[in-house]
């Protein structure tokens, strides 16, 4: 995993592969109300109609329950389709969605997954992230099996980018920083400290306070460009922290002031335009569910870097 420095304002719309099955009405408002401020609007998004493509095959058979770190809940079922992702294209399998509860999907037409296959039984229900179904060697009718596994992605209040097979240095203004990540089948990486305060005065505060620091801590952290926000610890975790840190962010917000996040040795803001959100007057920041015992690195931080995965 590695990232760099993009300059804003950089940024295409990326193709979304709309996955979305036309009985999507279905959401479930009990919990919406409980975790959301307002309900997913099904008539907002573009629906994949199967009866529209001659090359569309349902396995009704895999199903799939999905929840999510920030509450997101996704029922489905699998099916096959030809998919195109730029220049490239082949038959590959999808989801297609029949319940969802989070307002986060108002507009959306789907997910573009390129995440890394799923071991055990949840993998056998889960359609194949996308990437590695057009580059497997036995791929059928997919130009892409020469394609090196990776990707990079960045992205504003508006577009973003994804760039196949790697990066394109033009788009970073820095160094990229390389560091491995810590699971074979998340894009996880080790945060060693979390501080919060203004970038010109004072000192900044320090939201991951370990209960017996030797300087070889860290906590978790996924991350996730499909999730919105950043997602910190709500608790002590058990006694591993002396400290709440969302209850400490919550105690010291303020406008104009930033996160600074140290991964693989190197720190990076994480500045008050990237995670609060003017137009809706609210902060984008969340306290971790139940049973999290890290972080979750959303796209707050890939509206300042270009993060490459090398899968």
């Amino acid at each position: 995993k590695h990232w760099g420095s993009s300059p804003l304002g950089i940024a295409v719309l990326y193709a979304l592969a709309a996955a979305v099955y036309p009985v999507l009405a279905g959401s479930r408002p009990a919990r919406t109300t409980a975790l959301f401020d307002e309900p997913y609007k099904p008539e907002e998004s573009r629906h994949f109609n199967v009866q529209e493509s001659s090359t569309f095959t349902p396995d009704p058979e895999k199903v799939f329950d999905l929840a999510y770190a920030d509450g997101t809940e996704l029922k489905g079922f699998n099916g096959h389709d030809v998919v195109h992702l730029g220049q490239f294209h082949g038959m590959a399998p999808l989801g297609l969605i029949t319940e969802c509860n989070s307002p986060d999907f108002n507009g959306v037409d789907g997910i573009l997954g390129f995440g890394l296959p799923k071991p055990g039984e949840e993998g056998k229900t889960l359609p194949r992230p996308i990437l590695w179904a057009l580059t497997d060697k036995d791929a059928k009718d997919s130009n892409a099996q020469e394609l090196h596994r990776k990707f990079s992605f960045f992205s504003t209040d508006t577009d973003a980018e994804v760039q196949l097979g790697g990066y394109d240095p033009e788009t970073c203004t820095d160094t990229m920083l390389y560091t491995p990540s810590l699971s074979p089948t998340d894009f996880i990486v080790g945060v060693t400290s979390l501080t919060y305060g203004h970038p010109s005065k004072g000192a900044r505060t320090q939201l991951l306070k370990f209960t017996e620091p030797t300087g070889q801590e860290y906590l978790p952290a996924i991350m996730d460009s499909g999730t919105s926000c950043l997602v910190i610890p709500g608790s002590k975790l058990d006694g591993r922290l002396r400290n709440s840190p969302f209850d400490d962010f919550t105690d010291l917000w303020e406008e104009g002031t930033s996160f600074w996040v140290t991964i693989g040795g190197r720190t990076f803001e994480i500045p008050y335009t990237s995670w609060y959100l003017a137009e809706t007057n609210q902060t984008c920041v969340q306290p971790s569910p139940d049973g999290m015992e890290g972080l979750l690195i959303g796209d707050v931080f890939f509206r300042e870097y270009v993060v490459e995965f090398d899968m």
